[in-house]
């Protein structure tokens, strides 16, 4: 419907709601703003690409993979409730082995017993290892305060709000220095910190310990056992909410948004904001009442044009966001060059992770399985053909590609400005909300970017939104919950 043919329709009920972009934020954030405001609401979710955004999966063979975000915590409650909710079963689990490679060679490489495993860590690193998984939980025991505060209704205007209301200012100390700092702060020592936790941000981040702590303690957390994803694909997930959501998918671009002021029936001044689109069909535009923005306001992730706002909204926030590529490969690992003799057939390691290393010229490289694990499927072994996804921070070029397999037949790569380059001292954070009823839910990638993180932005900003409508303050940036319920209640 073209805008001049809903101007009275929007004068009268006001209830029009745009989203932009059908990643996991996108997608829960029409979710979520269906259950706030209710079946008499239309919610319009623009996406010029596939649904899923960031998480996106590849056909080789007669198997799909995944390309993007791959594993989801045991703890991640909204993706809990969304799988349950959208009757989507998790993915079998196959076990796996990890190894450590530091450019030349296996420096770790994990047995099939885990006393074995604990004791070579133990010889290695002392207490290190069981140190760092309780510092991890402690600071997930604060995260989870989220759950309460969202489940009683309440939200905030800002993501340095919400970190406090989890974690207090310790939450905020760790977005202002390393996970380096805070962890030699701690007491672990410099080798740990290059031989286990620089692995595993760099797996998980392609970034080294020099991230910020907070950000470092997400990428900690996902080294978790307990990790799970989606079966058939982790972007199922945005499909289900956005048909749960009961939204219109609008396949199309956003080329810009201008703030429309005019007269009600009351004579006061109402707002709406215009949203201008290009797709299959040419250019239209639309008017909404209120607007969540899903997709990252930064340079080369986005080219929306603001105008008519006062004062004067900028198109891009400070930062840039990290390249890191996904190279599928299907083909026959060369196992020396991870500096191993091992025979390929006795080769059983599926997650190499590598240390930060001029010899590094990978994050990571991982046998992986198919989204979709059918009866009977055993993992091949290394000696023979199978899908290989190596994380690196550029392309890899055929030489590389030679040196690391001794064939192959397939190679499907796929860049990504997966999540910030994340780089202590914090800068403030881009805001929630932009303008009176124009909110941006990507500004909490600043802190961390993960599958829950955008879950967790979606449910508050929805919240927020809501509140803000119905003019209900008391249930905005208010962090004293347990005060607050036992006066509720």
């Amino acid at each position: 419907m073209r805008a001049s043919s809903r101007w009275f329709t929007l004068l009268s009920s006001l209830l029009f709601k745009a989203v932009v972009g059908a990643g996991i934020g996108g997608t829960a954030a029409a979710y979520y703003l269906r259950q706030e405001f209710g079946a008499g609401v239309k919610i319009d979710v623009f996406e010029p690409g596939s649904v899923g955004g960031r998480l996106g999966t590849v056909k080789i063979g007669d198997f799909e993979y995944e390309t993007g975000g791959s594993v989801i915590h045991s703890l991640n409650l909204h993706m809990k409730h969304f799988i349950e909710k959208l009757g989507i079963p998790p993915r079998k689990d196959v076990p796996s082995k990890m190894a450590i490679f530091d450019g030349k060679e296996l420096v770790f490489e994990e047995s099939n017993w885990f006393i074995v495993n604990f004791l070579r860590m133990l010889w290695r690193y002392g207490f290190n290892f069981l140190r760092m998984q309780m510092w991890v939980e402690s600071i997930l025991d604060k995260f989870m305060r989220i759950y309460q505060y969202q489940q009683f209704g309440y939200s905030f205007s800002s993501v340095e709000r919400l970190l406090h209301a989890m974690g207090g200012d310790g939450f905020l100390t760790l977005m202002n220095q390393t996970l380096e700092e805070t962890m030699m702060g701690e007491g672990f020592s410099q080798v740990f910190l290059n031989n286990i936790v620089a692995p595993i941000t760099r797996v998980n981040y392609g970034q080294s310990v020099r991230i910020n702590g907070f950000v470092g303690a997400v990428s900690l957390a996902g080294a978790d056992s307990t990790l799970w994803a989606v079966d058939g694909g982790n972007k199922r997930v945005c499909s289900g909410l956005l048909y749960h959501s009961k939204s219109e998918l609008i396949a199309a671009r956003v080329t810009s948004i201008s703030v429309k002021v005019r007269p009600s029936k009351t004579g006061d001044a109402v707002t709406f904001y215009e949203l201008n689109y290009v797709g299959d069909s040419g250019s239209a535009h639309s008017l909404y009442d209120i607007v969540v923005i899903a997709t990252p306001l930064h340079p080369g992730k986005s080219d929306i044009a603001f105008s008519g706002f006062s004062p004067p909204m900028p198109s891009h926030y400070p930062g840039r966001y990290h390249q890191t590529v996904s190279t599928l490969v299907h083909g026959l690992l060369n196992v020396s060059y991870l500096g191993t003799a091992e025979p390929a057939s006795d080769f059983s390691v599926s997650d190499v992770l590598t240390m930060d290393s001029k010899n590094s010229v990978i994050n990571s490289l991982s046998s992986i399985d198919p989204v979709h694990i059918p009866a009977g499927y055993e993992r091949p072994a290394a000696d023979q053909a199978k899908v290989w996804k190596v994380f690196s921070p550029q392309p890899l070029s055929q030489a590389q590609l030679e040196n690391m397999f001794l064939s192959y037949d397939s190679v499907s790569e796929t860049p990504w400005l997966a999540y910030p380059a994340y780089r202590p001292p914090h800068r403030k954070t881009p805001p929630f909300i932009l303008h009176n009823r124009l909110y941006y839910l990507n500004a909490v990638e600043w802190a961390a970017s993960a599958m829950e993180m955008s879950a967790i932005s979606a449910r508050n900003v929805a919240l927020l939104a809501h509140h803000r409508w119905h003019q209900q303050v008391g249930k905005i940036d208010q962090e004293d919950l347990h005060t607050r319920l036992r006066g509720e209640l």
